[in-house]
């Protein structure tokens, strides 16, 4: 059994083209999956129907095997956080600790555990010394901490995250990456993120779909996508930087391996050209 299932999920907005289109999509446990597409892909849409915020009309969408419903949609939000691509949509407390608190307090927890819950959150995403700030003074990438924390507070076990890394700069993004990847390293979380990054997606999934007007286009391992330069192209999507590299070298002639991974490209480099690393 999934964690999250969609079976020939469909949706529309009033009566505009439809949003998804027959779309299949598994979430398995302890796993990192990125959705890749242009704007107006769909992405938005699916996560939204993964933790009830839409509700399928048609098709169906399953969390541990049991159809999302307005009946048990506080259970699945237990279980499926989603932090949305703008932190402002989810952040409305007047401090950020009340904000972080107030998933937990929603789902009935006694005060002693969700002080201590908001303590854990706080100080896993670093984020302690903003716990009497007013949300709306902070930067855009501690609003995004911030949201995260509030989602991660609930302890779900799968986090589904809209463009994470949107707005943030270079150290900010590299942080993000770094925690996310730990989520699911450390505590066995399942976690979703959608992304127009593409290197973002060679730094984090095992696992990648490729949405494209409503409907899924591809789905594979990352190596498995990014050989599809075709697919890609109809997509309007590029290939990553690294392997776009090893592919320009290897049709000017050089020994290299198509790689994904920084130290992996390093690595091969350095046999190529006969440099030794520094350990």
């Amino acid at each position: 059994m999934h964690l999250i299932e969609t079976q020939n999920l469909s949706f529309a907005y009033r009566d505009s083209v439809r949003a998804l289109d027959s779309v299949n999509f598994v979430a398995p446990r302890n796993a990192r999956i990125a959705v890749i597409g242009p704007n107006g892909a769909g992405k938005s849409t699916l996560f939204r129907h993964l933790n009830g915020v839409l509700l399928a009309k048609e098709g169906q969408v399953l969390v541990r095997g049991e159809p999302v419903t307005k009946k048990n949609i506080k259970e699945v939000r237990k279980f499926v956080g989603v932090v949305f691509q703008n932190p402002d949509d989810q952040i409305f407390a007047p401090t950020v600790e009340q904000d972080v608190a107030f998933g937990p307090t929603n789902l009935g927890l006694d005060e002693t555990t969700v002080i201590h819950r908001v303590d854990e959150v706080l100080g896993l995403l670093g984020i302690e010394y903003l716990r009497h700030r007013a949300p709306h003074h902070l930067s855009g990438g501690e609003k995004k901490r911030v949201a995260i924390a509030g989602v991660l507070a609930m302890e779900p076990e799968v986090l589904v995250m809209d463009e994470p890394t949107a707005g943030l700069d270079p150290r900010g993004r590299d942080d993000l990456i770094r925690f996310v990847n730990s989520l699911a390293e450390r505590y066995g979380m399942t976690v979703i993120i959608s992304t127009h990054e593409l290197d973002l997606v060679t730094e984090f999934a095992d696992y990648v779909y490729v949405m494209d007007q409503g409907s899924i286009q591809a789905q594979g391992t990352v190596p498995e996508i990014f050989e599809q330069e075709e697919m890609l192209h109809r997509a309007r999507l590029d290939i990553p930087v690294l392997p776009r590299l090893c592919r320009s070298l290897r049709r000017r002639g050089a020994d290299l391996p198509v790689a994904y991974a920084f130290d992996e490209v390093e690595r091969n480099l350095a046999t190529a050209l006969k440099v030794r690393l520094s350990p």
